[in-house]
């Protein structure tokens, strides 16, 4: 089935709910407002809904392969990407300075989510060069900066982050591989990094791994571990390639989902024949990024740039799932309706469940969108805006934000592929229809860039406990603040939407005050609820942002704007409120009075 990008919503939230206008009065981002949004995301839609979208059903049943040390990804992609590189859309969100269009967040989210709706397993490197761009920007220096950010963010090169190891998952005390000053400056890395997306492929000349590694002599655990550019071939001063490094790919693994993206075991300083190693002796030639013990926090810029992205992604495949079970339901005919409003066989669309199951995936991923959005104006404003106690709350407001982004829209992505073959009924179990690649894509977004249960994690330590729920009792203070609003309408949408918000906040409230009072004293109790709390928190901040949509929408329906669309975003607030909102006391209940049960059994009682 084709993609069709929902460029209406995408634009009432870039301008109603991000406040396009009050972006693009900050320094830097004069350039963006409305008509700029519109122009870029219907060349964006234009370009994913005829050229990547297509590519999406072969990547799966075509995958990227791996011979002799070489990976071919699947046929089209090449091409493909180098029409993406050719348009400027690597460059989109990055510094005029090194090649980029220099536009803010708010804009480049929606693309990213369009990129990631055609398909998901293509954007993966995209998305993986955003993040070593993001780090060296950030930690660079000037002589790296000048080496590689400019062919990054064009999308000559591409970028990779090397984080995992065999022995190291998630805990990156474990990691192992080592780096040895070299009397250069250089270092020679030595080491095995696992799961390194698009760590090798052929659709660019060359890549820049961005690795995790330990100086000799460095502190045990994550103090110790330092950031490295080992990139795929080395740079001569004149900026052409030069010799190939010595890292190379060993395999690549074979995955439930996204299987045309290659997921890549990598090997450093393994003596790789036809290398610098043929010269030099074994060890990959490695470039210091910042300071060496400082590596984790580097990563984290990384990081955080790819949970944002991996939250839109999130979004991505649930309106491509949303779009296919909608085109299904209104062609599959299957029995009457229950009310008898047609006499024969109609339509599933015209049932009442295959409705609610259809308003729960519009209303999940709307929602998730809608928070996703304005918390992508939080993030410019911390950027651009001249007054600096106004960029230090729009940056604890974005920081709040995105484990909520990144664990709450994945997790929702899952359930709304799931709704989405439940509509085509045993035809979503079969995979000519296409139902089941979103939901076997979806399953990785909620682990990797950190499980769900290491964004609760950093949601309950970092982004509640350590501040006594200041910012999170901000943000219920303005949602407090919609709900006031709503309650002066006096449409029964409004009302209802105000009753379910209200009751909602006082859960996220109640759950907030016991996570800042009881991380230290009880940590197991609060941990044990921690996902719970991501997804309460996540749930709230959505229904929030479309209770703002219904505000909004209300006063463009009187007026006369676009009616239908009006109508159905209304529908969807008030869905949202009655059908999802509603599972916040409940949540709050688990999570205050439930940690015992979670913790009785001893592990050898499992």
């Amino acid at each position: 089935m084709s993609y069709t990008a929902p460029l209406k919503d995408m634009l009432f939230d870039i301008e109603h709910l991000a406040d396009i206008a009050q972006v693009s009065r900050m320094p830097g981002l004069e350039d963006a407002g409305l008509e700029t949004a519109q122009a870029v995301l219907e060349e964006c839609a234009r370009f994913n809904q005829d050229v990547i979208a297509p590519l999406n059903v072969e990547g799966d049943r075509n995958p990227s392969s791996f011979k002799d040390g070489q990976v071919t990804t699947t046929p089209g992609f090449k091409e493909a990407f180098a029409q993406y590189v050719a348009g400027g859309w690597q460059g989109l969100q990055h510094p005029v300075d090194f090649g980029g269009q220099g536009l803010p967040k708010t804009i480049g989210a929606a693309c990213v989510e369009m990129l990631n709706s055609a398909n998901m397993s293509f954007a993966l490197c995209p998305l993986l060069t955003d993040g070593a761009t993001e780090a060296l920007l950030t930690a660079g220096s000037d002589e790296l900066k000048a080496v590689y950010l400019e062919k990054l963010v064009t999308g000559q090169w591409t970028g990779t982050m090397n984080l995992t190891e065999p022995q190291a998952g998630s805990d990156l005390a474990l990691v192992r591989s080592r780096a040895e000053p070299q009397p250069d400056g250089t270092y020679k890395v030595f080491g095995t990094k696992i799961f390194i997306t698009y760590g090798e492929h052929d659709m660019a000349e060359n890549i820049v791994h961005l690795v995790l590694a330990r100086v000799t002599g460095a502190p045990e655990g994550v103090k110790g571990i330092s950031l490295f550019v080992c990139p795929k071939f080395l740079v001569n001063k004149d900026g052409s390639l030069g010799t190939r490094n010595d890292v190379h790919c060993v395999s690549i693994e074979h995955k439930l989902g996204i299987k045309a993206s290659p997921t890549a075991v990598l090997q450093y300083g393994d003596g790789t024949a036809a290398s610098i190693a043929d010269s030099a002796g074994p060890g990959a030639v490695g470039y210091l990024v910042g300071e060496e013990n400082r590596g984790l926090e580097y990563m984290f810029i990384m990081m955080n740039s790819a949970r944002y992205a991996v939250g839109m992604q999130g979004i991505a495949i649930a309106e491509r799932a949303y779009q296919h079970a909608v085109a299904y339901a209104r062609e599959r005919v299957q029995s009457r309706p229950v009310d008898g409003s047609i006499s024969a066989s109609a339509p599933i669309i015209h049932h009442p469940d295959v409705k609610r199951m259809l308003m729960t995936m519009r209303a999940y991923t709307e929602g998730c969108r809608a928070m996703a959005i304005t918390a992508a104006a939080a993030y410019d404003a911390a950027h651009h805006h001249p007054d600096a106690e106004t960029r230090k709350q729009n940056q604890a407001f974005y920081e709040f934000m995105v484990p909520l982004v990144k664990g709450y829209s994945t997790e929702m992505s899952l359930e709304v592929a799931s709704l989405g073959v439940q509509v085509h009924g045993g035809m979503g179990f079969i995979e000519e229809t296409g139902a089941a690649q979103y939901l076997r894509d979806a399953k990785i977004l909620t682990i990797y860039e950190g499980t769900t249960a290491i964004q609760a994690n950093d949601l309950v330590g970092r982004k509640t406990a350590r501040d006594g729920g200041q910012v999170a009792k901000a943000v219920a203070a303005q949602i407090e603040a919609t709900e006031a609003e709503l309650a002066k309408c006096d449409s029964a949408d409004a009302q209802a939407v105000a009753k379910r918000l209200k009751a909602a906040r006082e859960a996220f409230v109640d759950v907030i005050g016991f996570v800042a009072g009881q991380t230290k004293a009880s940590p197991n109790a609060v941990f044990a609820g921690s996902v719970p709390y991501l997804m309460l928190a996540g749930n709230v901040v959505a229904g929030w942002q479309l209770a703002r949509s219904l505000l909004v929408a209300q006063d463009l329906a009187k007026a006369g704007t676009d009616a239908p669309f009006m109508k159905a975003k209304i529908a969807t607030a008030r869905f949202y409120a009655e059908h999802i909102l509603i599972k916040a006391p409940g949540l709050r209940d688990s999570i205050v009075d439930g940690a015992e049960s979670v913790t009785a059994l001893a592990p050898e009682a499992f």
